[in-house]
């Protein structure tokens, strides 16, 4: 979050967070405190006790190995909505090879 990434944070820039892995919750909270105080929107994705932020979006407690499939989840639910509202065509991104070439 340091220089460039908390330059960008302002009203209109949401900050999607994954919180789902309590052993760095203590340098998640102050990023998320840094967030705010520049009003930046933030979308907590969190396990357990750990929902910070503007909108929570809470997932079961698993064990280390699938906690990342555990935040993949609503992310990609989330990209996917974003898409729709924005209009976008999901089922055709722009510059996605369908085939691989190899010389």
């Amino acid at each position: 979050m340091k220089h460039g990434p908390i330059a960008l944070i302002d009203k209109d820039m949401p900050v999607i967070v994954l919180a789902n892995n309590l052993g760095q919750y203590g340098e998640l909270v102050n990023n998320v405190s840094e967030i705010m105080a520049r009003d930046g929107k933030v979308i907590s994705v969190f396990s357990e006790n750990a929902g910070l932020g503007d909108y929570k979006i809470r997932v079961p407690v698993v064990t280390d190995a699938l906690s990342p499939v555990m935040g993949i989840v609503p992310l990609q639910l989330f990209s996917y909505y974003s898409a729709v509202l924005r209009g976008k065509n999901v089922d055709k991104p722009r510059n996605l090879a369908k085939s691989v070439t190899v010389e």
